[in-house]
């Protein structure tokens, strides 16, 4: 429902936008191009002996204009009477081609209408056909690795399988490994505009996660997550550093990333009416729709979507401190209070109904939380698209992926240690510096963790990173891109990249790759028993 709603919103404003910029139809008479003919004979051509004896009531100046190529007298607008401009006239020939050639410009709104309607709906059945795939493959591979328990994440599997389709499909066929690539733009396009949304239910739910955490460990955690970023950041930009001098392979440009849509006015307006009217209903029927986890999930939703589409659009300045997740976050939460307040349920009660983690009764965290399967297997397009990139780049990117990513599970494993934090929050913290889709693929390998702290910690490091990543690197002597890609993608992920490639494009690229390879590989050596069992009894 969730994102159906999305998609015809977007769709909607793309036809608005489409039809309104076409120039409106004019009611104006046109006059006719035929070319002029004889009075006299009916041909096109005028004769000079029917030119020198003039029909009966025409000047000869008139023929004499017509003649010159002036059809101002002849067709065009006279004057009346009065003085006025009359209506110009036509001949009995110019009336019958009225008749056959209908008026295009008088057509040109229908024309129009129907030209961009017929896009705008093969548009909306493509996104939901292609989304709907990848929704229901992570959903088939979810189901069969528990029913055959397999502690491996499924959509890390469903990755692989489709990058290796495409690489099979670009080896024989390329032409069909382009059209795989065409027919599922529309889904991984759907998946990049929306993509901080599916991040943000821990968040929300944070309030309740960290009721019990003390303050002492809260700062502890923070001084892990800050030096460790920083550790991690200078693991990863001096190892590619290093490469880089011993292959020397010289750094060529890339091909331009596709970029989403930026939302409009009119979504705006849309969400913020879906928000209004659903709060109402929830206020005056708590379970109009059967629960008050379903009651209350369009408006909270609503909420989330408003707080990103607000937070996109502040100024970069402000971005850096409020980000969208963060400003989404909030928005839900504050939601979640005012609603609470007015209905006398409380916030923890509302804040539950958001993420019920509960299948037959889905809050509006449960149907975001529900993407991220899906975000993991659409890194398997980005990163075919970005093949001919890593080939060239192969040592200086897996290496440096390879010993940072495995530098920051071990090494918050023991600072944890040494500090004197809690094994349960310290195995909380371990992928810090991975994406939350795939940190909490992670931390579910463990027991006994707190996932919405470790999406808080995975946030709170791309802060960091999105703030002070471009200082850290000058200071550091960081300026190959390649490093510079590495480094930041591999200590800040998404954050860190969103903010680094504003005003670095030449390092974007790197930033992408790095930032969901990462990810995989700490969740493959995660998924190892004995490295699990060696953090474990690092963290104590």
């Amino acid at each position: 429902m969730a994102a159906t709603a999305m998609i015809g919103l977007a769709t909607l404003r793309c036809h608005h936008h489409r039809v309104s910029a076409r120039p409106r139809a004019t009611s104006a008479v046109r006059s006719c191009t035929l070319p002029p003919r004889c009075r006299r004979c009916g041909s096109v051509t005028l004769h000079s002996s029917c030119a020198a004896s003039p029909p009966r009531g025409r000047p000869a100046a008139a023929l004499s204009r017509i003649a010159a190529g002036n059809t101002t007298g002849f067709m065009g607008p006279s004057k009346s009477n009065n003085g006025t401009a009359a209506l110009p006239r036509s001949s009995s020939s110019d009336f019958r081609r009225r008749l056959i050639v209908p008026n295009s410009t008088g057509n040109a709104s229908a024309t129009s209408g129907s030209s961009g309607l017929l896009p705008t709906i093969l548009g909306v059945a493509h996104l939901l056909v292609s989304l709907g795939i990848v929704v229901a493959t992570d959903k088939f591979l979810k189901q069969a690795f528990v029913a055959a328990s397999i502690k491996f994440p499924s959509a890390l599997f469903g990755m692989f399988c489709v990058f290796s389709v495409l690489v099979v499909f670009d080896a024989f066929v390329p032409a069909l490994a382009k059209g795989f690539i065409d027919f599922f733009e529309p889904a991984t396009l759907f998946i990049q505009r929306w993509l901080p949304l599916f991040y943000v239910p821990s968040l929300v739910v944070l309030p309740l996660a960290v009721r019990d955490v003390p303050a002492a460990s809260g700062l502890k955690i923070f001084a892990i997550t800050f030096g460790g970023w920083f550790a991690s950041l200078a693991v990863a930009g001096y190892t590619a550093l290093a490469v880089r001098k011993l292959v020397k392979t010289q750094l060529i440009p890339s091909e331009p990333m596709s970029k989403p849509s930026p939302f409009s006015t009119f979504e705006t307006w849309a969400w913020g009416a879906i928000f209004v009217a659903s709060f109402g209903v929830a206020y005056f029927n708590p379970t109009a729709l059967g629960t008050t986890a379903r009651t209350c999930l369009p408006f909270l939703l609503a909420a989330n979507v408003l707080g990103y589409m607000v937070g996109s659009g502040l100024p970069a300045g402000v971005k850096k401190v409020l980000h969208p997740i963060i400003s989404c976050a909030l928005s839900a939460d504050l939601a979640a209070v005012a609603y609470g307040y007015l209905s006398g349920s409380g916030l923890d009660a509302v804040l539950g109904d958001y993420f019920t983690k509960a299948p037959s009764n889905p809050g509006a965290g449960d149907v975001l939380m529900g993407f991220l399967g899906s975000v993991i297997i659409s890194f398997a397009f980005s990163m075919f698209k970005a093949r001919k990139l890593v080939k060239r780049h192969a040592a200086e990117i897996f290496t440096s992926i390879a010993l940072a990513s495995t530098f920051s599970l071990y090494s918050t494993a023991i600072i944890g240690r040494l500090i004197g934090l809690e094994p349960s929050l310290t195995i909380s913290i371990l992928p810090r510096c991975i994406t939350v889709a795939l940190a909490l693929s992670i931390v579910s390998f463990f027991e006994g963790v707190n996932s919405s702290l470790t999406a808080a910690v995975v946030v709170l490091t791309g802060l960091i990173g999105a703030n002070f990543v471009q200082a850290a690197m000058d200071k550091l002597g960081l300026k190959d891109p390649i490093a510079r890609g590495i480094g930041t993608a591999s200590s800040a992920h998404g954050l860190g990249t969103a903010a680094l490639s504003a005003k670095e494009p030449e390092a974007l690229p790197f930033c992408a790759i790095a930032y969901g390879l990462t990810g995989i590989f700490g969740s493959l050596i995660c998924s190892v028993p004995a490295v699990r069992q060696s953090l474990i009894f690092i963290a104590g």
